[in-house]
């Protein structure tokens, strides 16, 4: 490599009368850091019952732009994004088919799946996080987060987590900033010591199950050697957890200053509430504490769901349920279209964070790919998804733009492709037939 000469070597010290001090980390020492590879993030965000879609003579609280193409202009709606335009791509005419023959507020578990749920079983698939995170998430302490104002994992239909794994059950999301903070970045050693010791003990349990089950593989038909065989592919799959749990039980957690950060946040104050979670999840890609992480703002839980009182708390009138419900009447529209625009400029709060924090020769966004919308339209119309994808500059991705699809075209392209460019080796996702080519540069 040749050094340019305002590069200096890392181990470069200050030298003067009888003494030598090193010199701290500096930029222009870069080019002696070993080369590795920038971490690839996801962050999928949700919120229920759709947007403001008005006739022409409301347009200014229309969620979708006005014009198509590069040549369109933001309504009040999405106005907060006019800074990150170069950033984002709005997406309009996308849906599941699986989910458009499902039950209006039914939609909300299969925004990151493209699963249908029907009979009495809901049986959804891996969502899109997920499906990431199994393959590449092992980097990482965690190989994914979950949060969602409500917490836990809901029930069917209905559920307060946007994740799900491989056998479709629902992830459980966390909802109190302090006990996201602690999780990610705290760890005493009373909790570390009784960490190991429950390890140790799973690993014996482990060991036992597996040296038990090859004298009794020999008793067995064929049909149930490969039921027990499937059973043993899932105890091994524990014993890695298990194993690469222990390897980051001796790693420190990275020091973060929680100083600014609203940690007794909770669903009476709603700005400082999900700002406190947009901040937390930024710290966790920061630290590069997790690269995959998902968060529900709000569940089809109705007023039920403690999201559904934050427009009522910021004078909007009804809950988020009933707001949505009387968008068409008068003047239901903007006050749907002033929910959208909150929602939007604490989106906009995010990525305005990760595009401000250098990394490497860009920023935290240009490697991060962040998908924000829901899996309604307009409350009950599972068609036509309010979709915003963002960042990802430096993955190949083409923003500043409005794209309409037609209802040929299945959400889950775009899934495949995202999945590609977070270097995913995948044939598709979900119902997928082929990658979304209109959002890559």
């Amino acid at each position: 490599m040749t050094h340019k000469s305002w590069r200096i070597p890392r181990r470069t010290v200050l030298r003067g009368t009888a003494v030598s001090l090193a010199l701290p980390f500096l930029e222009c020492m870069a080019w002696a850091k070993p080369s590795a590879p920038r971490p690839r993030r996801l962050c999928g965000v949700y919120f229920p019952y759709g947007v403001s879609l008005p006739n022409a003579k409301n347009a200014e609280w229309n969620w979708f732009p006005t014009g198509e193409g590069r040549e369109f202009q933001f309504n009040q709606s999405l106005l907060s994004l006019e800074p990150l335009r170069k950033e984002v791509t709005i997406l309009g005419g996308l849906s599941h088919p699986q989910g458009r023959r499902m039950g209006g507020h039914d939609t909300g578990d299969i925004f990151l799946t493209a699963a249908r749920l029907k009979g009495s079983q809901f049986v959804n698939s891996i969502s899109l996080d997920q499906f990431a995170a199994e393959r590449i998430g092992q980097e990482t302490r965690f190989p994914s987060l979950a949060l969602s104002s409500d917490g836990g994992v809901g029930e069917p239909t209905r559920s307060s987590t946007l994740s799900f794994n491989r056998e479709g059950q629902p992830v459980p999301a966390l909802s109190k900033p302090r006990q996201v903070f602690e999780r990610l970045f705290t760890s005493s050693a009373e909790s570390i010591d009784l960490q190991r010791r429950q390890l140790a003990a799973d690993t014996s349990m482990l060991d036992l199950i597996l040296e038990n089950s090859r004298s009794l593989r020999r008793q067995l038909g064929k049909l149930d050697q490969r039921k027990l065989d499937e059973y043993l592919a899932s105890v091994r799959e524990i014993e890695k957890r298990v194993a690469r749990s222990q390897k980051w039980l001796d790693t420190p957690r990275p020091k973060v200053d929680a100083e600014g950060l609203h940690l007794d946040a909770d669903d009476h104050a709603p700005q400082e509430f999900i700002q406190t979670m947009y901040d937390l999840i930024y710290l966790a890609f920061q630290t590069d504490t997790t690269r995959f992480a998902t968060f529900q703002l709000g569940s089809m839980n109705g007023a039920t769901s403690i999201a559904g009182k934050f427009p009522e708390l910021l004078g909007l009138g009804k809950n988020h349920h009933g707001l949505a419900h009387g968008a068409g009447k008068p003047g239901g529209a903007e006050a749907l279209g002033k929910w959208d625009r909150f929602l939007a400029e604490q989106l906009a709060y995010f990525l305005t964070k990760l595009k401000q924090t250098p990394e490497g020769d860009g920023n935290l966004l240009d490697q991060t790919l962040v998908f924000y919308g829901s899996s309604n339209s307009k409350t009950h119309n599972n068609t036509n998804y309010p979709l915003v994808l963002a960042g990802g500059g430096q993955l190949g991705m083409k923003h500043g733009q409005y794209l309409r699809f037609n209802a040929q075209t299945p959400l889950s392209n775009l899934f495949a492709t995202m999945l590609q460019r977070l270097g995913v080796e995948t044939s598709g996702f979900g119902d997928s037939t082929g990658e979304l080519t209109e959002v890559l540069s």
